[in-house]
């Protein structure tokens, strides 16, 4: 399958095809790296990485790829760029596109990165934005396939706010790829309607369901996998974050969640989480509101259920797989 030349922006622009088609070529690479195998074959070129977002997890794993690849790198955060503030993103584009050969784009709307992608004349892979996160389904689908041997027919349930861009683009990669999406909140964190629909349209070629529920033993029983993410972002008002501790506290992932599942359930995050207070904010959010633990128990996270460091991994082996088949390794 070619996918020379293509930018990497949403799992809408891909066909089920070519979604599997990265997931067994980042398979193969992962069993190669393991094997200490040389995959360096893009040897000679080069990749920006834009990161108006900082982040452990994507940067890292685009680095590493990128070294293993034989490609060299250049970090780029808000400090060290006039990327959307003395040069227009049209014009930086246009400039990083004549000198490098891939841009990476982690940061806010998803209008940025279209437009980046727009101007410059190479690939362009969405790190995440405000409305999705498609390196992360990669690699959370490489992680369930390694888990149970399949995709297509596992239930997944997202737990918690599902309005931005890990429920979009959980919604989007189940309905690709035939998995049974459930978004588990009360109705104001629903998806938008409008992208439900467009889901929907999927799910029918792909045997798809989606179900938008505000009972929680009804989402999770029987479910395969049982995934989250942090309720509120760094740096909204505290209003906001009481609001979501009120709202969202009911669809907390515990031991009880996990149980209802069964013990055949996994349960993903994308990372950070706030499961213990053994961070600066942890320790904060603590103090303010009382509490020990957010959207997860430190139970389940700890626990022989929880494959989310398995799935961190992934993220460098699905993205290395989305250089390579772009770039044209």
């Amino acid at each position: 399958m070619n996918l020379k030349g293509r930018d990497f922006l949403t799992l809408k622009d891909y066909t089920t095809e070519e979604i599997t088609y990265l997931l067994e070529l980042a398979a193969q690479l992962k069993e190669k790296k393991k094997k200490g195998i040389l995959v360096d074959t893009l040897r000679g070129k080069n990749v920006a990485l834009i990161f108006e977002k900082t982040s452990t997890r994507t940067r890292c794993s685009f680095e590493i790829a990128a070294h293993d690849l034989g490609m060299g790198t250049t970090y780029l955060d808000p400090k060290s760029s006039q990327f959307g503030k003395k040069e227009s993103i049209e014009d930086s584009a246009r400039v990083l596109g004549s000198m490098f050969d891939g841009i990476e784009y982690r940061g806010f709307g998803q209008e940025i990165v279209e437009e980046l992608a727009k101007y410059a004349d190479v690939p362009v892979w969405n790190g995440l934005t405000n409305e999705y996160h498609p390196t992360q389904m990669l690699a959370d689908m490489l992680t369930i396939k390694e888990n149970f041997g399949r995709i297509k027919g596992i239930k997944l349930v997202y737990m918690g706010d599902a309005r931005y861009n890990m429920g979009n683009s959980y919604m989007i990669a189940c309905t690709k790829m035939g998995m049974n999406f459930v978004a588990c909140a009360p109705k104001k964190y629903f998806p938008d309607q409008e992208l439900v629909k467009e889901c929907e349209e999927f799910g029918k070629e792909s045997g798809a369901t989606i179900t938008l529920t505000e009972n929680v033993a009804e989402a999770v029983k029987g479910a395969d996998v049982i995934c989250t993410d942090v309720w509120v972002s760094m740096g909204e008002p505290d209003e906001i974050w009481e609001e979501r501790i009120r709202e969202l506290s009911p669809y907390k992932v515990t031991g009880e969640v996990m149980k209802q599942a069964g013990s055949q359930a996994i349960f993903l995050h994308c990372l950070p989480s706030f499961h213990d207070l053994k961070t600066e904010i942890g320790k904060e959010i603590g103090e303010k509101f009382h509490l020990t633990e957010m959207e997860v128990t430190d139970e389940v996270f700890r626990s022989a259920q929880s494959k989310v460091f398995e799935e961190a991994e992934n993220r460098m082996h699905t993205i290395k797989a989305v250089m390579a088949a772009t770039l044209g390794a």
